[in-house]
């Protein structure tokens, strides 16, 4: 009785334990920031229009879920369009203690990955701000007290 008990409360964790990082590999859309001197680790990651947001800095913890609209959703899609996301070049340049952003969209006309972790090519550097302006926006509006 006693065995058949802890095994229960064993399956028990290991599924809560597995649920709680489905939301970081369930996403149609990612933006992250990490890096740096003082290692940060920021986090937006889309599904829909659900969204979870995480940060992680040497004196701030926060994660938060909340709802985007589809006008949001239709705007972040249309700046990736806008701005040619996917003919984005990235450098090769080997950076330290650089703050890296990654992007990656996993459904619709723009799907890919890119990241300014070897920087980004000059021709694109403008395209990029723009797009991870669009992101750091559905940031600022729906996360308060970050940073």
């Amino acid at each position: 009785m006693m065995k058949n008990a802890v095994f229960s409360l064993l399956v028990i964790l290991f599924a809560i334990s597995c649920n709680t990082q489905k939301v970081y590999s369930d996403f149609d859309i990612s933006y992250s920031k990490s890096g740096g001197s003082v290692p940060t680790y920021e986090n937006l990651l889309i599904k829909g229009n659900n969204a979870h947001y995480s940060f992680e800095g040497p004196d701030n913890k926060t994660k938060q879920n909340f709802k985007i609209t589809a006008d949001e959703v239709n705007h972040l899609n249309q700046t990736l369009t806008d701005n040619q996301f996917r003919n984005i070049l990235e450098d090769r340049k080997k950076l330290y203690d650089h703050v890296a952003t990654s992007i990656s969209v996993k459904t619709g006309a723009n799907t890919g990955s890119k990241t300014d972790a070897s920087l980004i090519m000059p021709q694109y550097k403008g395209n990029w701000e723009n797009i991870t302006k669009a992101f750091q926006e559905i940031i600022n509006k729906n996360i308060k007290n970050t940073k």
